[in-house]
């Protein structure tokens, strides 16, 4: 008679792992969740890929394939079939980085990007020591630097006319300056929208609904039109120096609404807790608010800078050619007149603006990691 315990069975080894199966991991079950794990996502799924197959190898085709890469003149891009024009912006290459300035001096403007990058890099990674030195070269020394090689007059250098500057050159004078003295003058101006000085509280309120409620475009032609009529006679500002005080308000109105918005994310508690240590007003907010409540704020104030950088544009209105001013100014040039000549030039001038836009995001995100200001659970 075979019994319960005759038909026991103790293994004595462990069972192998199995590998799970295919279509829970790699790349199929990726798919399955991300791209059809409905009918919806399924119909998205297939339009997106078909949407795709119609403009992408066009595009490659026209940008790349069919493209011109080298030439003396628009002959060579009205060759049938001729895709891109890139001999036209390699061409006028120097132009749309420099403008008109000086041939023989653009290499202070070379110059100075280098500086600019030797002191952004540094302050850019956590761990590079000397930071409080590095931000006093960032804000006090390379800007008078700055301004003695762009302009010249000094040590011998030759002067160069605002007039004559354009190209990238302008556009990221123009964002970094407006940058630099928005994100202070934004400060200044959230802190006095909460101030308990009805005074200080009305004129913070005054100055930003004020800039917020006109267009940057009516800003600019105020700076350019109205702004000598209220100086001195016999001072006078250049077009340039206009048109980034005019930045520089509009800008600051905007960043000053993205740090009341982090101040109000504060706690009050944080508040009196400060208060119980008998901080000052001032060193509170420097030490125990202001660190918070601009961490809270990082993607708004890294959108309002990019925001800033692609409305550099609207300078041309008021007679600065930046990098799209200088762009359309060439398709003029009867030597490069062509059909795709236009689109070449466009298409560079969102690349460009892209890549400096794409970079800042980046840097944005990698900031937010590394304070963990996501609040992960």
């Amino acid at each position: 008679m075979t019994t319960a315990h005759d038909l026991a069975y103790v293994r004595k080894e462990e069972e192998p792992i199995l590998a799970p199966p295919r279509h829970e991991v790699g790349a199929i079950k990726w798919m399955r969740t991300n791209l059809f794990s409905s009918a919806t996502n399924t119909a998205l799924t297939i339009f997106g890929i078909l949407f795709l197959l119609w403009t992408v190898p066009p595009l490659i085709n026209w940008a790349f394939i069919s493209a011109v890469w080298t030439g003396d003149s628009r002959e060579d891009c009205i060759v049938p079939g001729a895709g891109a024009c890139w001999a036209f912006v390699k061409a006028k290459f120097g132009q749309f980085m420099y403008g008109r300035y000086t041939l023989s001096e653009r290499w202070r403007v070379d110059l100075t990007g280098i500086l600019l990058i030797a002191g952004l890099i540094p302050m850019a990674i956590p761990r590079v020591p000397w930071k409080r030195q590095n931000a006093l070269y960032l804000l006090v020394v390379f800007p008078i630097l700055a301004v003695i090689l762009l302009l010249g007059g000094y040590f011998g250098l030759p002067y160069v006319e605002t007039a004559l500057w354009g190209g990238l050159l302008v556009t990221l004078v123009v964002a970094i300056t407006g940058m630099v003295i928005s994100m202070p003058l934004g400060i200044l101006l959230a802190l006095g929208r909460r101030s308990n000085l009805p005074v200080i509280r009305f004129l913070s309120v005054v100055f930003i609904e004020f800039w917020r409620g006109v267009p940057l475009i009516t800003v600019l032609f105020m700076a350019s039109v109205m702004l000598p009529i209220f100086l001195p006679p016999g001072v006078n500002f250049d077009k340039l120096l206009r048109a980034l005080i005019g930045v520089a308000l509009f800008s600051s109105a905007y960043m000053a609404e993205v740090v009341r918005g982090g101040l109000q994310a504060i706690a009050r508690g944080q508040y009196e807790a400060a208060q119980a240590l008998g901080l000052s007003y001032w060193r509170m907010m420097r030490l125990i608010i202001l660190p918070q409540a601009l961490k809270v704020v990082i993607p708004g104030i890294v959108n309002s800078f990019i925001s800033l950088f692609k409305d550099t544009s609207l300078v041309l209105i008021v007679g600065l050619f930046d990098l799209l001013g200088i762009i359309q100014l060439n398709f003029s040039d009867t030597t490069w007149t062509s059909p795709n000549t236009p689109a070449t030039g466009y298409a560079f001038a969102a690349f460009v603006f892209w890549l400096f836009c794409f970079l800042m995001s980046r840097y944005s995100i990698y900031t937010e990691r590394r304070l963990n200001t996501g609040y992960r659970r």
